[in-house]
């Protein structure tokens, strides 16, 4: 299951990667796609596996790891 583009358009609307650009603060690779991220958020949320065993199709778990952490802690969701 995968977020559908009528959910994207609410969703897109936080805050969470607007100020960032395209990549990190620091430089270095171009950010993954928040949307790519979510999914995999709620595919761990919804399955309750962990970060390691997300299928190929999503980024790698520490990427998806660390901005859901991220997103927590300023309150994204």
């Amino acid at each position: 299951m995968h977020i559908t583009d009528e959910q994207w358009k609410v969703v897109e609307q936080l805050p969470c990667d607007k100020d960032r650009g395209e990549r990190g603060a620091k430089g270095g690779r171009p950010r993954r796609e928040a949307r790519d991220i979510l999914d995999a958020v709620l595919w761990v949320l919804r399955t309750g596996a962990p970060w390691a065993d997300l299928p190929g199709r999503f980024p790698p778990y520490q990427t998806c790891h660390r901005r859901f952490q991220q997103w927590s802690c300023d309150r994204t969701l």
